[in-house]
């Protein structure tokens, strides 16, 4: 993270089996790596265009996590085998109960978790290869309130919620071109979490309660395959650049769909377009080494929004995302090794339009995320 997101290409640590499994047969041992994330974004909406209304996201705290443990399996051994448990989508958004867009969504929470078991093996001084097979789980609840009001003037609710689940793989190659220049390519495989018997539950005004009975529905949301290219240059004795192209397959995702078990008159399954593009994102970062023991880090990304300005839903408020991060690493000893970092997403304020439910404003998105690591060599 204190480095844009960039790590295709070097081997830092066994948190490449999530960035290129195919290092991790270069560790030269065993390690065991964690981290935590807390992140806290804030949205603010404008409607436009006449602009004065706004409202803001509800402050909360969400905790991305990773876990490895991995290396070499035996002493100058070519295999390599490890585990990452990882979060590498999630999205949570609260808004004000009766703000304007309450009919599209009142809150949403989309959190995955990844388990990965992998294998690698270098095929000689400069080539190594390496992939993973991956189990998703996660949850999805989404809440939004119905526009048929009961005699106190109160807006129905309604409140989904189920557990999703998928398969995958993640896959890379390690070019050791020498020393000071190395290069890695990793290809995370698209996972389709489906949720299949999730709960629907609803709070009407009692003449219209027969038309929203409590039941099952069924859903699928495609995470996509993302493909890195990444360069890794030893400057110096101390210092190390590195910067990964990070090419992101959106464009599967063309729909939110929603299939209700039971329907009626009033409630039928629900079909959003999203009709997302695929991304071409940028990160580059850069390590400093102070007398063996003292690291600082800095880095930048840069990720361009999949989604199209007339097709932006207040569920998954998304534009072109700016993050600047900076982090530090101290040795304490020759095996343990803890690290901090900080990173600062912005972007620019955002007009965007709805058209399905001709839903019209202006977005900002800003985000603050420290993050603790540690990290351990048998």
């Amino acid at each position: 993270m204190a480095m844009g997101g960039s790590g295709s290409a070097f081997p830092w640590d066994a948190s490449c089996i999530f960035y290129n499994p195919a290092s991790l047969s270069r560790l030269g041992g065993l390690q065991a790596y964690g981290n935590l994330f807390l992140v806290s974004p804030h949205v603010r909406y404008l409607q436009t265009p006449t602009g004065g209304y706004y409202s803001d996201t509800k402050t909360h705290m969400a905790t991305p996590f990773a876990a490895y443990a991995g290396g070499n399996i035996a002493k100058n051994s070519q295999w390599a085998a490890g585990i990452g448990i990882y979060t590498p989508f999630g999205n949570t958004l609260k808004w004000e109960d009766n703000w304007t867009g309450r009919y599209m969504v009142q809150s949403i929470t989309l959190s995955s978790v990844f388990i990965q078991p992998t294998i690698s093996y270098a095929l000689n001084d400069a080539i190594a290869i390496g992939a993973g097979f991956v189990y998703a789980m996660g949850n999805v609840d989404i809440s939004k309130a119905i526009p048929i009001q009961n005699l106190q003037a109160q807006d129905g609710q309604a409140d989904l919620s189920g557990k999703a689940s998928g398969i995958g793989f993640n896959a890379g190659i390690h070019i050791k071109a020498s020393e000071k220049l190395q290069f890695g390519l990793n290809y995370r495989s698209a996972v389709n979490m489906n949720v299949k018997k999730g709960t629907a539950s609803f709070s009407t005004a009692s003449t219209v309660a027969t038309e929203f009975p409590t039941t099952t529905f069924s859903s699928s949301l495609p995470l996509p395959a993302v493909l890195t290219g990444g360069a890794g240059f030893q400057i110096g004795k101390a210092f190390r650049l590195q910067a990964d192209l990070v090419y992101a397959f959106w464009g599967t995702y063309d729909s939110l769909r929603i299939d209700f078990s039971e329907q009626t008159q009033l409630l039928q399954n629900i079909s959003d377009p999203r009709s997302y593009k695929n991304t071409l994102a940028f990160r580059v970062g850069g390590h400093y080494t102070f007398h063996d023991k003292l690291e600082v880090m800095l880095g930048c990304a840069y990720d361009p929004t999949p989604s199209q300005d007339h097709l932006v839903s207040p569920d998954a408020v998304d534009a072109n995302r700016l993050t600047l991060s900076c982090g530090a690493g101290y040795n304490l000893g020759r095996n343990l090794n803890i690290m901090a970092g900080l990173s600062y997403t912005t972007t620019p304020v955002r007009n965007i339009r709805y058209e399905p439910a001709n839903f019209e404003g202006a977005f900002k998105i800003n985000s603050f995320s420290p993050a603790l690591g540690i990290a351990y060599r048998f």
